[in-house]
């Protein structure tokens, strides 16, 4: 874990690079974005405090190439790299070449990503649990359930039965050298199935479950964190987490442009009152080009509530709520899933 961050370069896109630069802004931490040719007006990059262009638009040029990645954080003079996506959290070749430039690296470092898997992937198992992995154990266990029609995530949530007992593997993580956020996945048998570093589109569902922010966690900006002792997983997070992707239809490799407003709202935690947390965080504003080579994920919607119908209903509500958006989009599809979850408790987005 690196000390004393004041600024960070967040490797990463799309609305999950949103959110972390969003986060470095309430943390008073400067926020450098990265940008391919293809996105130099994007929403990630008007937010941030600087930008670097890192090549042309595929991503295996510009927003995946660890020598460009490292060359942009020597270049703005940050003090560490703030991977986002498991695809850059996870790879071991970016942290080994982050930690040779004299860089700090938010998250496990490169050997324990080649011991452990961090391959870069988002977990697919239906089951798993989020937390945040110190020396002295894993804190903030959060079980997940997932739905993974047809390998695309669209929604994730805290089940009402908790998780059990964690895997043996999964108890080790702390004295196999593993620090920072995890996301893993069980496999039918109760065994690790895999791990990730980084923001995973799961992450947010750990956020609303414990009212913690994982940017807050993952730099070691959050008082009071747990100083020993793994959480007891049995017991369940305090609140009911649920996490929505919000994704395009358009074909592979087809491009569009965004022309009405996406999810991007942050409601303020009213959990006291028994009230539902809301946050959303959208990748485009209205007139923003929808590029073909990227993952067409268009907004994030996270909620919390007392039970999973609860949370359910807040982000029915938001999405049910959306105006024409110019880009085909999934909404009606994650609508079924949050159905499925709560019964009839929720609004149809139809």
């Amino acid at each position: 874990m690196v000390q004393a961050v004041d600024s960070v370069l967040v490797a990463g896109r799309g609305p999950m690079a949103c959110a972390v630069i969003r986060a470095c802004g309430r943390l008073g931490v400067k926020a450098v974005a990265v940008y391919s040719e293809a996105e130099r007006d994007a929403r990630h990059v008007r937010m941030a405090d600087e930008s670097v262009l890192l090549g042309p638009a595929p991503a295996a040029e510009s927003y995946l190439d660890v020598r460009r990645l490292v060359e942009a954080a020597r270049r703005t003079r940050v003090d560490a790299v703030l991977p986002v996506p498991p695809a850059l959290a996870g790879n071991a070749r970016l942290a080994a070449a982050v930690a040779d430039a004299g860089l700090g690296w938010i998250g496990p470092e490169a050997g324990v990503l080649e011991r452990l898997g961090g391959d870069g992937v988002e977990p697919a198992s239906e089951r798993g649990f989020l937390a945040w992995v110190s020396a002295e154990g894993l804190h903030h266990v959060t079980p997940v359930l997932r739905d993974r029609a047809g390998g695309t995530p669209r929604v994730s949530w805290t089940p009402p039965d908790g998780l059990g007992s964690l895997p043996a593997a999964a108890r080790r993580l702390p004295e196999l050298g593993w620090r920072g956020l995890v996301t893993v996945g069980i496999d039918p048998g109760g065994e690790l199935a895999e791990v990730a570093a980084g923001f995973s589109l799961d992450m947010a569902v750990l956020e609303r479950a414990h009212g913690l922010d994982a940017v807050a966690l993952a730099l070691g900006r959050v008082s009071g964190t747990p100083a020993g002792g793994a959480l007891d997983a049995a017991e369940g997070p305090p609140y009911a987490g649920l996490a929505v992707q919000l994704r395009s239809t358009l074909p592979p490799g087809t491009a569009g442009r965004v022309t009405g407003r996406l999810p991007d709202v942050v409601v303020a935690d009213r959990r006291a009152a028994g009230d539902a947390q809301l946050v959303a965080v959208s990748g485009y504003d209205a007139g923003d080009r929808l590029d073909g080579w990227y993952d067409a994920l268009l907004a994030t919607v996270s909620a919390a509530g007392p039970d999973a119908a609860s949370a359910a209903r807040a982000a029915t509500e938001l999405l049910a709520g959306l105006p024409e958006t110019g880009v085909p989009h999934d909404g009606a599809a994650v609508c079924d899933v949050l159905q499925r979850i709560a019964g009839a408790l929720v609004p149809d987005c139809t």
